[in-house]
């Protein structure tokens, strides 16, 4: 089920997973919070699934609204994470 959420979701929008997986190794992140906005939380856990099968990292996902680059969630400082990545609406999303 997961696998085929991740396949629709690669087929309708690029996420640069790689770059994502080259940044959480690079930092050696641990603890990466994912931020998505409410139209993409539907795959949020099979992309957790996918970058756990990647990295070594552990992952969180903030169910919050995310508006943009500085929507940031308050306390997010007392969590020790290493790494946030937002995914988000760009010029390359959708890729269809």
């Amino acid at each position: 089920m997961k696998e085929n959420l991740l396949n629709e979701l690669e087929e309708y929008y690029d996420l640069e997973f790689e770059k994502i997986i080259s940044q959480i190794k690079n930092n050696k992140a641990k603890l990466v919070l994912l931020q998505f906005p409410d139209g993409l939380k539907k795959y949020a856990t099979a992309v957790v699934d996918y970058l756990e099968e990647k990295t070594d990292a552990e992952f969180l996902i903030y169910l919050g609204q995310c508006f943009g680059a500085c929507d940031t969630p308050e306390g997010i400082e007392k969590l020790n994470i290493d790494l946030t990545i937002q995914f988000g609406h760009n010029e390359l999303m959708p890729n269809y």
